[in-house]
């Protein structure tokens, strides 16, 4: 019996959308890569429960993805399932109005998309994910590998967080328990699925916040390569070094491979031009580690995560 077949008779989901040979270009913001040959928009954790479970069961590959925002989806796709993980939810307890700089808790889905919980948050007057707004993706994929921006990590507002393993058991974790350091948690070494998580956020002035928003947007406009299709920053910042500062210094800005380029705004960026292919985008990357260590003697390390194969 064909995946396709197995799928079709064995998972009942009620909040789930199913597709089968989805191009996952359409569902990354390199806009690249072959077809999930499952793929999954889940919407609530009682289906990934059952998605975990007939997968464990019939020992079909599983993926995990959020919002495809730091991916790159190879071209041959993704085997087996693929679970993006949409659940939604907001819950801010009733507050008395509050004083400026009081804490207050929020709790949300790991679907929850961080420019949506920005304007969400602005309407509630609460300040402490301003710099995070603008970093495209969910909030389960930014707690996952600690996003951050403008000298503010995730970790700095997270009080705890929901997860399930891939045997579909679910725990609570403490902001201790998620080991976060740069642009990695204990979520992204082991096979663990954030559902929700509970944020900590200050009362505050909602003009200042509205003002703060807009100055992130507007550097990140002047800054990035937001007319271009593209995973956001491609390497991670070295250990006493800025790696997109080493790629400008060897020239490579507007070199590229194919459709993939290397942004001429900012060095740390591969671009999609047009028409690029995940092999476009695997040659190109393994050409700037190469001149970036011919020439520094420093090895980079890829910030995007390579999907399927």
């Amino acid at each position: 019996m064909s995946l396709k077949e197995l799928v079709q008779n064995n998972l009942k989901l009620t909040s789930s959308k199913i597709y089968f040979d989805e191009p996952m270009s359409k569902h990354t913001t390199f806009k690249i890569g072959g077809p999930a040959e499952v793929f999954i928009k889940v919407g609530e954790i009682e289906d990934l429960k059952q998605i975990l479970n007939f997968t464990n069961k019939n020992n079909i590959p599983l993926t995990i993805m959020g919002n495809g925002s730091n991916v790159l989806v190879l071209d041959s796709g993704i085997k087996g399932i693929t679970a993006k993980i949409e659940i939604q939810t907001f819950w801010d307890t009733p507050q008395k109005p509050g004083q400026i700089g009081e804490n207050i808790e929020i709790t949300v889905g790991a679907g929850e998309k961080n420019i949506e919980i920005a304007q969400k948050l602005l309407k509630l007057e609460l300040t402490g994910f301003e710099e995070i707004a603008g970093i495209p993706g969910t909030i389960g994929g930014a707690i996952r590998m600690n996003a951050g921006a403008h000298g503010r990590e995730i970790k700095d507002i997270v009080k705890s967080v929901l997860v399930m393993d891939y045997n579909g058991n679910i725990k609570q974790m403490q902001n201790e328990d998620l080991q976060f350091e740069y642009r990695n948690s204990i979520l992204s070494k082991e096979k663990l699925i954030v559902l929700e998580a509970t944020l900590v956020f200050q009362k505050g002035n909602k003009e200042e916040i509205q003002n703060k928003m807009k100055e992130y947007q507007a550097w990140r406009r002047e800054k990035q390569p937001l007319e271009y299709p593209n995973a956001g920053s491609t390497f991670k910042r070295g250990d006493g070094f800025i790696t997109a500062q080493l790629i400008d210094e060897c020239g490579l800005k507007g070199y590229n491979v194919g459709g993939a380029e290397i942004s001429t705004k900012h060095a740390g960026f591969v671009v999609n031009k047009g028409g690029a292919t995940a092999q476009d985008v695997i040659d190109l990357t393994n050409y700037i580690k190469e001149k970036v260590f011919e020439k520094f003697n420093k090895h980079i390390e890829l910030e995007i995560e390579i999907l399927g194969g």
